[in-house]
């Protein structure tokens, strides 16, 4: 059973220095959320106070509808039925690999239940069977991050905190085991909150993402929406490459150097900044510059293999902007380029 998760006006400091400012977060049941942000913002603190290891100054957490810290109540860190990866494993050096992960199962389960219990979460965490019989000094960075997962997971907990849990992974073992993981984990139905820093993971893996800022959350929505419409202009290049065009809005339509781009029709009608992602346009290369609206020239190209970085400009005051689209016969540098805009844009003041 999957537990929910509700974090209520939690406050914490150390020393003076505010860490959370009354942070509000709901996790439904067998739900994934991630919360990204800069390292110092209070994501960590967050995770260590939801699992019971810290103690807030205000404000309460509850799971599955029992108070574990507030004014009434704080429930021991063994008791929450939580399952905590740290960022550096902290393995018991003392232990194999084997033990680390059966320590906390049942003392009542048979040996060759354990084993197999044990073989089967390596093989979650792409590490071989023969791993159970060797020490944590004996692993690199990234194996021992990858047993400490699964020693979180072997309790088959209700709740599972991840902080940075794929960090020390090479990018490509790094998307096949938080795959593997996140796979794992909405299989068994497990509420999980995880921290981390690489925006990409947090959208990939996440039904929820928040984004937060000195102790508070700026953003708290889908993948898309904090992507896509982003609040205000942290948020927004927090989550990845901006443009940004200075535009006059009319009628729910941003004109700029691009053209006239839609945006929210709530948006009061005036002076301001339109942001639009890179992918959201499209270079052609053309023979001419009759076409005056939405015309540049290539600047740079950065070729990434997939896809390419072209960097256009616009002429005037106008700072050159980004556009990211497939490598296949990009228009090269100095060429003269017409830009088409996909979608809407969101404007900020």
């Amino acid at each position: 059973m999957s537990a929910k998760v509700q974090v209520s006006g939690l406050t914490k400091s150390f020393g003076g220095t505010t860490v959370l400012d009354g942070i509000d977060l709901e996790l439904p049941p067998g739900s994934a959320t991630a919360i990204v942000g800069a390292s110092g913002c209070g994501k960590t603190t967050l995770l260590r106070l939801i699992a019971g290891f810290e103690t807030p100054d205000s404000g309460s957490v509850s799971i599955s509808g029992q108070q574990m810290s507030g004014p009434a109540a704080f429930v021991p860190a063994h008791r929450r039925a939580v399952g905590y990866v740290a960022q550096d494993g902290a393995l018991f050096p003392h232990l194999t690999v084997g033990q680390n992960i059966a320590y906390g199962l049942p003392a009542t389960r048979r040996r060759a239940a354990i084993r197999r219990r044990v073989a089967d979460l390596l093989e979650t965490v792409a590490l071989e069977p023969s791993y159970a019989s060797r020490r944590p000094h004996q692993l690199s960075g990234g194996q021992q991050q990858r047993v400490a997962l699964a020693r979180a997971l072997a309790r088959r907990p209700k709740l599972m905190l991840l902080d940075e849990p794929f960090s020390s992974l090479d990018a490509g073992l790094r998307a096949s085991t938080r795959k593997a993981v996140a796979h794992l984990l909405a299989t068994a139905g497990v509420t999980t909150l995880v921290v981390t820093h690489d925006q990409e993971e947090a959208m990939s893996i996440a039904d929820q993402v928040a984004v937060m800022r000195h102790g508070r959350f700026t953003q708290l929505g889908s993948p898309r929406e904090v992507y896509r419409y982003p609040v205000d202009r942290f948020t927004a290049e927090f989550l990845g490459e901006c443009v940004f065009l200075p535009c006059t809005v009319s009628g729910g339509v941003a004109s700029c150097a691009l053209g006239r781009v839609p945006v929210d029709s709530a948006v009061a009608d005036g002076a301001g900044t339109l942001m639009l992602r890179p992918e959201q346009l499209i270079a052609t290369e053309v023979a001419d510059s009759e076409r005056q609206t939405g015309v540049g020239t290539v600047a740079a190209t950065e070729f990434l293999g997939h896809d390419v970085l072209l960097t256009i400009d616009l002429g005037g005051d106008i700072t050159p902007i980004t556009v990211r689209q497939h490598s296949i016969e990009p228009p090269p540098a100095d060429a003269k380029v017409h830009i088409d805009v996909i979608g809407g844009g969101v404007v900020f003041r």
